[in-house]
């Protein structure tokens, strides 16, 4: 069996396990799957589904679902059209059968702009919001995106390829097959489809110096690039140009700079020396030597890891100040990362090359110390199993791909054990926990904004929350995060399984009804015991019946939204349409009160599990620093104070545990010893040296 066709069959599984789990059918699990994948790589602001098919076998047309208001972004249209289908083998796609598939999405947007043909549909469908949302907004869109995922092996390239202009408007066309999908879920980039030709494409290639230093170190170029070929290049590839990153800082802190476009407009001919630049990397360059010296012609997955909001600004400008842009030019530091080494080093250049932004750049990267505690507790805090016998684990990926590499890595036998250990149902991602926590928040309007962006924002308030050592994300909280996460997903199923529930916009009812219910519960001075939840692993009969009760309210304020406004999907963004569900009062059943604790229960429970896992640390911290001895801790003791690391206090600690058993530290020495030796390991210092047992 190929790679391909193992990733196919492993792609329906999944599909297939989704649907079962979300209560969906399987093109709707594809869709939801897909989305979250277009966002994180740049294709979409965010998915909204919205199904649609009609015109008949003589003009078809279809969508599956849009990228949002082209108004929020600007003034790009992006649709979407899936092609999934369960089979055995791997399907083949040619040209001609993508060609069909587009023409049918390209109707129902050339159908959408007539007003004929929108007073036929249902208005409180899917397809009326959607054509409503394109009518409405079209002398706002600047650019139509047509996108195609499909499951089956499409043997010819399009990527941004362009289609018939509409009313003026360029139209592009990409397809997502299934070697795309696999190759951007096992690396995280869609690498082959980003080709900047400079010369052929962007009018002309680009002067370079070559900056590199050691034979050892990265090869490194700087350049100056045009704004106005910066910003076409920015047309054609959109956000998909920027590192996941640099997308997350975008959609954290608004649009355009201000100052930036301030000196596009008034000084121009200034940018060059007021602008820091950009900083930028490529899989591979393709370069030419000329009589003007050494030229970029063409750059393979380019991305650039700093100058976003530079990137984006210079993009704005084309249309309100086209001609200063004449006189823009950018400076590019360039470096050329190889493919294996991109997933350690590039996030690492983004990282550091944002250290200056106001927004931690640390907040939205995986080795985040809140991202990487999460991943610990999640390998090592057991949780009921279904049989109430075996116990199993949640498994948390901080970084795209952990879990499909950790099963890949193993022999059939062990991944039967893997998946007993780590059941696909209880497996959840960054953007999971996001939406966990921000429903919990009662923010439902920013959840509904989708993943990308609403992890966004969960990433500008984590430092804060996380403080110096991050000691409220413990065993504790851990547990009550998975607990949000099965009232979620239970009520994901309850929502598509409830006889009023009337189709579409399921994700957005699900994130109010939870958040409606936990406000509720405060109301009443009262909170949710999740603490049940996590010790069953279940929801209770009471509990669903209370989120049926805010379920059904959160469809109803949701599909019934002021006059004027007929697309639920952007209703449901906005705070007024959270206002309008939380303003509401409802009628939960009796037994609501059952599922509900007071906080200071709540509080009184935190403190005893922090206190016994105080003791249980405090055993563990004097435990190893006898384990260690006296003559590691003189080793440790010398190293440090050779380069000055540890503080007085810290050093005389370890001039205590240096002397065992002459002398014999207290347990809150050995907790200082056992913090300060992490402190010395940070710094490279390692454990395996001259340890012994005493």
């Amino acid at each position: 069996m190929s790679d391909l066709e193992e990733f196919h069959h492993e792609l329906i599984a999944d599909i297939q396990g989704d649907a079962d789990v979300l209560g969906l059918v399987t093109v709707e699990a594809f869709f939801e799957k897909v989305g979250d994948l277009l966002t994180e790589a740049g294709e979409l602001d965010g998915a909204n589904r919205a199904y649609f098919e009609g015109g008949g076998a003589s003009n078809p047309l279809r969508i599956d679902g849009y990228g949002g208001d082209p108004r929020d972004g600007d003034g790009v249209l992006s649709l979407v059209l899936c092609d999934f289908e369960l089979s055995d083998e791997v399907r083949v796609q040619n040209k001609d059968q993508i060609q069909r598939l587009l023409q049918r999405l390209y109707r129902f947007v050339v159908s959408s702009l007539k007003t004929d043909f929108r007073e036929q549909l249902e208005e409180t469908s899917a397809g009326f919001g959607v054509a409503d949302l394109i009518a409405t907004t079209w002398k706002d869109v600047e650019k139509v995106k047509l996108i195609i995922v499909t499951n089956a092996d499409f043997r010819a390239r399009a990527d941004a390829a362009n289609v018939k202009d509409l009313d003026g408007r360029p139209v592009t066309l990409s397809v997502w097959d299934l070697k795309r999908l696999k190759q951007y879920m096992e690396q995280g980039q869609a690498r082959a489809n980003l080709i900047i030709d400079f010369d052929r494409d962007f009018g002309g290639s680009v002067p370079l110096l070559a900056a590199s230093g050691s034979d050892s170190a990265l090869e490194s170029y700087l350049a100056v690039i045009p704004g106005k070929q910066l910003a076409a290049i920015y047309d054609k590839w959109g956000p998909r140009l920027l590192e996941a990153n640099v997308r997350s800082f975008l959609q954290a802190r608004g649009k355009v700079n201000q100052g930036i476009r301030n000196t596009i407009r008034d000084e121009p001919h200034m940018f060059f020396s007021y602008n820091n630049g950009l900083s930028a990397t490529a899989d591979a360059i393709e370069m030419e030597q000329t009589d003007q010296g050494l030229q970029l012609v063409r750059a393979d997955n380019l991305q650039i890891v700093n100058g976003g909001q530079t990137t984006a600004s210079l993009h704005a400008a084309r249309k309100a100040f086209a001609e200063q842009l004449d006189w823009v030019h950018v400076q590019m530091k360039l470096t050329i990362v190889p493919r294996e080494q991109s997933e350690l080093v590039v996030p690492r250049i983004s990282e550091y090359a944002n250290s200056q932004n106001k927004v931690n750049a640390a907040d939205f990267f995986a080795n985040h110390p809140f991202h990487i505690r999460t991943e610990e507790l999640s390998r090592k805090v057991l949780a009921r199993g279904e049989d109430g016998y075996r116990d199993t684990k949640w498994f948390y990926e901080r970084a795209r791909g952990q879990y499909a590499d950790e099963r890949a890595r193993r022999t059939i036998a062990e991944r039967k054990r893997f998946d007993a250990e780590f059941p696909r149902s209880q497996f959840l991602t960054k953007t999971d926990l996001a939406k966990f926590e921000n429903t919990w928040a009662c923010m439902p309007h920013i959840v509904s904004l989708g993943a990308q962006k609403n992890f966004a924002e969960f990433a500008k308030h984590i430092g804060k929350r996380w403080g110096s050592e991050g000691v409220a994300f413990d065993e504790l909280w851990f547990k009550r995060l998975i607990a949000k996460a099965i009232i979620f997903r239970a009520t994901e199923k309850l929502v598509s399984g409830a006889e009023w529930y009337e189709g579409g916009y399921r994700a957005n009812i699900v994130t109010y009804a939870i958040a409606k219910l936990f406000h509720d519960a405060e109301e009443r001075d009262m909170v949710v015991d999740l603490d049940e939840v996590w010790r069953y692993q279940d929801v209770s009969p009471d509990l669903k019946a209370a989120l049926l009760v805010a379920a059904a309210e959160a469809q109803d304020v949701i599909t019934h939204p002021p006059e004027g406004v007929r697309n639920f999907s952007e209703w449901a963004k906005k705070q007024a349409c959270w206002k309008g569900l939380e303003d509401r009062d409802l009628s939960y059943p009796e037994e609501f009160d059952r599922v509900l604790l007071s906080p200071d229960l709540a509080n009184e429970r935190t403190r005893e599990a922090r206190s016994d896992k105080a003791v249980e640390t405090s055993v563990e911290a004097e435990l190893e620093v006898h384990r260690l001895g006296a003559a590691f801790w003189a080793d440790a003791r010398n190293w440090a104070r050779e380069r000055g690391l540890l503080s007085p206090r810290e050093n005389g600690v370890l001039e205590t545990c240096a002397a065992i058993p002459g002398k014999m530290p207290s347990d809150k020495q050995c907790a200082i010893a056992m913090s300060a030796l992490r402190k010395l390991q940070g710094e490279g210092f390692s454990t395996d040296v001259n340890a012994d047992a005493t």
